[in-house]
């Protein structure tokens, strides 16, 4: 087998490259009437035989999720028509879009281990002072 990427994987780069593109150009996600602040594609999977595409997506707000979740929904169709028009594909998949919590759950992590630094910041300080008259 070849090595590098697969076949798959290609697509699915263009994929997530051109449902990105798709919906800055709707306007969807920014502008003044958008009902969205900002809307990201995350990441694309697609399965082997290329039947199926995962889109992941996020939001900047975790409470415009659910507003994202039902747009994503309905233009399912007219994203994957346009995506038949601009990918040379045989087969277009069929589009899943699936919420991606990484970023958010990233900043909750980002956060506790501030906190602990923190915690650890005001120890170490105190124990540096006891400390510093051992020559070591």
């Amino acid at each position: 087998m070849a090595q590098g990427f697969q076949r798959h994987q290609r697509v699915a780069g263009q994929i997530k490259r051109e449902i990105a593109e798709l919906i800055r150009d709707s306007g969807v996600d920014g502008g003044a009437n958008a009902p969205l602040t900002m809307l990201t594609i995350t990441d694309c999977e697609v399965s082997r035989d290329l039947a199926h595409a995962k889109i992941f997506y996020s939001v900047l707000n975790a409470d415009e999720q659910p507003i994202a979740e039902q747009w994503l929904d309905e233009a399912a169709g007219y994203l994957r028509s346009e995506l038949g028009h601009r990918m040379r594909l045989r087969i277009v998949p069929q589009l899943t879009f699936v919420f991606d919590n990484s970023i958010e759950q990233g900043m909750q992590m980002d956060a506790l281990i501030r906190a602990v630094r923190e915690q650890d910041g005001d120890v170490d300080e105190d124990s540096e002072s006891d400390d510093s008259s051992d020559p070591r």
